[in-house]
């Protein structure tokens, strides 16, 4: 079964930078696949990338990690002084952050109108469950 869990920016947002990857990795972890409202740090994200590395091992293969930006190719000046003052008022929680596991995601295409998460399911795993249940 997929799951998909939203996080909200609120959720995030008085969380330390290793609460927030520790939060993020833990839900990745239970392979669900982490839709966050706003868009990480650099330094959030090169830490969410280092802790992953150290935590891959056979149930664990590592993460998929997609970030979404709102549009902001209008030439308005208007608009480009609009977009300024909402990215210092809302700081980071403008866009999408989609983190999933590598054993259930497996890839992830991304233009600037939409992504594609391509999922795969363990069938193996599946039949075991099967098996078990019909004993």
């Amino acid at each position: 079964m997929l799951t998909l869990q939203f996080i909200p920016f609120t959720e995030i947002e008085s969380l330390s930078s290793d609460e927030r990857v520790g939060k993020l990795l833990s839900i990745v972890k239970e392979n669900k696949i982490a839709l966050v409202e706003g868009t990480l740090h650099k330094e959030e994200s090169a830490a969410l990338i280092k802790k992953t590395m150290k935590s891959i091992n056979q149930d664990f293969r590592g993460i998929e990690l997609a970030v979404l930006y709102p549009e902001q190719n209008d030439d308005a000046m208007f608009k480009r002084l609009r977009l300024k003052l909402i990215n210092a008022l809302l700081g980071n929680r403008r866009g999408l952050t989609i983190i999933g596991p590598a054993s259930v995601v497996k890839e992830i295409k991304q233009d600037p109108h939409k992504i594609d998460l391509y999922t795969t399911i363990n069938e193996q795993k599946s039949r075991k469950v099967s098996k078990r249940n019909k004993k």
